[in-house]
Parts: C-alpha cells; sequence; structure tokens
C-alpha cells in the first residue's frame, strides 16, 4: 500500500510575533517537527503600525529552525486572511500531496504531527475522508480515540490533494447554497444551533464555511480526535480565554492530550450520539454564560434587533 511522505505544515501568520513564537515552540515539541517542511506564508501589513509589526515578526521567522525544511513566503501587501490562506494551500498542493494547516494562534500538542501523518496515510485511498481535523468542541469518554463527523474544525487540521479539488470559495450566499434544500440548512447549522450560514453573508466570504459546504455535498467526513489536540491562543487578540470569564467560559478550553492517538478501524459513517452532543456544545459557539454574561448578551441581542 501506498504511504505518504511526511505531511509538510502551512503556517499562515500576520502581525502576532507573541502567538506566533507560541505556535513556533509547541510545534517544535512534536514528535515528527525534524522532519516535517514548514511553509510559513506571512501576509502583508495594512497601514503604516501593521507593516511596523509585520517586519518585526518576519525578523522572527527568518531564525525559526528546528524542522525538515522553512520556507518563507512574504506578500508584499495585505492579502487578507482568506486569500492568503487559499493562495497558500494551492501553492503547497503545488509540490505535495497532502498539507496539515496551522493558523498563528495554534498551539499543538506533541502527538499533533504524529496523528495528523498517521490519519493522513490510513485514510489516503477513502475519499470519502475529506478533513482530518485536531481539535474538537467535544470531550468523548469512549474507547476509539476517534470519530467520524461532517462537521469541519479549522483549528489545526489537514486534507489530501485530491481531496482539497472540491473546494470552492464562494462569492455569494446563492452560488454557495445552490442544489442544497431547507433540510440541508438545518442539519449545517445543527438545527439552528450552529449558525454558520451567517458566514456567508461576509465580504469576502471567510474559507472555512465554504470548505464546510464542500465537505457537506461531496457527502464527505471529518476525522477527529475524541479530546482536542490543540489550544487556541489567539481569539479576542490573544487574551480570549482570560477575559471572557467575566461572562462565562469556554466549554471546550480545555487542557490538549499528550498521549499518541490510536488510529481503530473505527466505521466510516456519522454518529447519532456523537451529533446530537455537537448541536449542544456548537450553541452559542461553545460559550456558556454565568448571569452577568446572560444579562450582557440579553442587552446587546435587543439593540441589535432594534437595529435590523
Amino acid at each position: 500500500m501506498k504511504t505518504l511522505s511526511t505531511a509538510p505544515v502551512a503556517l499562515f501568520v500576520y502581525n502576532r510575533l507573541h502567538n506566533t513564537k507560541q505556535t513556533i515552540e509547541h510545534l517544535k515539541k512534536n514528535k515528527l517537527a525534524d522532519r516535517t517542511p514548514l511553509y510559513i506564508f506571512s501576509d502583508g501589513g495594512k497601514d503604516k503600525k501593521s507593516w511596523k509589526e509585520v517586519n518585526r515578526l518576519r525578523k522572527y521567522l527568518h531564525t525559526i529552525d528546528g524542522f525538515g525544511e522553512v520556507h518563507i513566503v512574504e506578500r508584499p501587501e495585505n492579502y487578507y486572511l482568506e486569500n492568503n490562506i487559499i493562495e497558500g494551500i494551492a501553492y503547497v498542493l503545488q509540490h505535495h500531496d497532502t498539507i496539515i494547516v496551522l493558523e498563528d494562534d495554534i498551539c499543538t500538542s506533541p502527538v499533533f504531527l504524529e496523528y495528523m501523518n498517521n490519519a493522513l496515510n490510513k485514510y489516503i485511498h477513502t475519499p470519502q475522508v475529506m478533513h482530518i481535523a485536531g481539535f474538537t468542541n467535544l470531550d468523548i469518554q469512549q474507547s476509539d480515540d476517534t470519530y467520524f463527523t461532517p462537521h469541519m474544525s479549522g483549528w489545526g487540521w489537514a486534507t489530501w490533494k485530491d481531496r482539497w479539488q472540491h473546494f470552492v470559495h464562494f462569492t455569494s450566499r446563492k452560488e454557495a447554497l445552490q442544489g442544497m434544500t431547507v433540510k440541508d440548512f438545518e442539519k449545517l447549522e445543527y438545527g439552528g444551533n450552529f449558525h454558520c450560514l451567517h458566514s456567508l453573508d461576509k465580504h469576502p466570504i471567510p474559507w472555512d464555511i465554504c470548505w464546510e459546504i464542500a465537505i457537506y455535498k461531496q457527502k464527505g467526513l471529518c476525522l477527529c480526535p475524541t479530546h482536542t489536540l490543540i489550544k487556541n491562543i489567539g481569539i479576542g487578540n490573544g487574551t480570549h480565554f482570560n477575559s471572557n470569564r467575566l461572562f462565562g467560559w469556554y466549554e471546550y478550553d480545555r487542557p490538549y492530550r499528550t498521549e499518541s492517538i490510536i488510529l481503530n478501524n473505527i466505521p466510516i459513517k456519522e454518529n447519532p450520539a456523537i451529533e446530537a452532543l455537537y448541536a449542544q456544545a456548537l450553541k452559542n459557539h461553545g460559550m456558556r454564560y454565568n448571569f452577568l454574561g446572560r444579562m450582557v448578551r440579553w442587552a446587546y441581542l435587543k439593540i441589535k434587533a432594534k437595529r435590523t
């Protein structure tokens, strides 16, 4: 059976030096780091202030070692997150059959690369498996270390060149939802608990909802660990998991797993029990509000309703 070489990592950065350093240091502690090609796509600044931050970060990028190879692509202008990621993925997949994708605020478990590479090899000939996730909203207590879901997580993930060919960066809601039914919308949004389709009203449309829809239209599945292998340190300018505790907590804010993942031969299909757990976990994007948080959110929604 054909196996793949160590998958390359594409890391997308902008101007957050502290977060980027933490992301790199965690990645270097992975078992396969010294065999892994690392491609870093550094977006350009939007103004004088951001260019100063970008240039300071780029100086650090040229000191990075500890990987099989390090390739740095410095954008001459601000590409914006969506274009930087989409064009960066296309660039890497011109040279490789697989890709692992990280952004500059994703701290990975020491077994993250091992899991990603093993999964990419295991499901290389299974086109229904379109996405390997390192993050999960859930914390499932069961015998197997992984499960399948149609829901895509974009915090530390991998795919294959032949699966990514189904990706389309939609330019409108109409284009994205063409051929889909109300039943499809309800399933994608977990009965209204996960308002992901609202992202289709943004300009440009975020890459992750485009990939989520592409997987859904292909009847694809995503492999996830039963306990997260990553921690996002960047939401809310890197203070998300601390400052927001004033209003509540994020249910998925938990330490990552450090034991190796065992890839058993689990059924390649949705698990209704797990999908039911997602319907609850994705509500309010995982935020669990305390009394103060519920009051503030109530006031916010009232003001928002009046404006619309």
